[in-house]
């Protein structure tokens, strides 16, 4: 039995021209981000439609023999739809989970773990402006990236855990299935080290671009990483 995730990261937001900490505000997902998320939502669809044909098949291959007018009648019904998709509740990954889960007939389950990481005070400014007021917190936080807290905020083992702890119940809630996730790029990396027991202070070393795809598919609970930033 293999369950299979889709791990999709948000479209571009308004001002992402900018290099800011963006964290937990609830920034909405630009014009631009909505392309992003549809031509993805069209790859992740044609991506579920090979993956039914694939094991549609498999099956008739071992089974049965072609219907007398030669046409396939199983393997051109429509894919079954994903068992169900969920996101962050914050609105740029809420509208792109929205612009996904359409066509598929789903509607998204916000899970608050999947939020992005609280950067506190942090959140809005630049690494210049936090270097100029916080000069000993930036240097403690260059220091130790997984262990130090921004004032008022998260730190990374602390995004990890609940990361981790909503995947577990996802993934729990429908064995055997195909599951959508649409997060942030901090919480989709601390998923992807975990399945690729990876050392989070090596986090960086995986990219998430806007709009990105991962998937990893679970065999007997050993996960295999099939697409990683697609």
């Amino acid at each position: 039995m293999v369950t299979t995730l889709y791990l999709v990261r948000h479209g571009a937001t308004e001002g992402d021209g900018e290099a800011r900490y963006k964290g937990s505000i609830d920034v909405p997902l630009a014009a631009a981000g909505r392309a992003q998320i549809e031509e993805t939502a069209g790859r992740l669809r044609r991506r579920l439609a090979a993956a039914a044909a694939a094991r549609a098949g498999d099956y008739l291959g071992e089974i049965h023999r072609p219907a007398p007018n030669g046409s396939d009648p199983v393997s051109a019904a429509p894919p079954p739809a994903p068992a169900a998709l969920y996101c962050s509740p914050l609105s740029r990954t809420r509208v792109s989970a929205e612009i996904i889960a359409a066509p598929l007939g789903l509607n998204p389950i916000p899970i608050p773990d999947l939020r992005e990481r609280h950067f506190g005070v942090w959140e809005g400014l630049s690494f210049r402006e936090i270097r100029a007021a916080w000069p000993e917190h930036f240097e403690a936080w260059a220091a130790d990236p997984l262990g130090f807290s921004p004032p008022e905020g998260e730190n990374t083992l602390e995004v990890a855990r609940r990361g981790r702890r909503a995947i577990k119940k996802i993934l729990a809630a429908h064995p055997g299935r195909e599951v959508i996730v649409v997060a942030h790029g901090g919480i989709n990396r601390v998923i992807l080290c975990h399945f690729l027991q990876l050392p989070l202070r090596h986090i960086f070393r995986i990219e998430q671009s806007l709009a990105c795809l991962n998937v990893v598919e679970m065999w007997d609970k050993y996960p295999v990483v099939k697409l990683l930033n697609g």
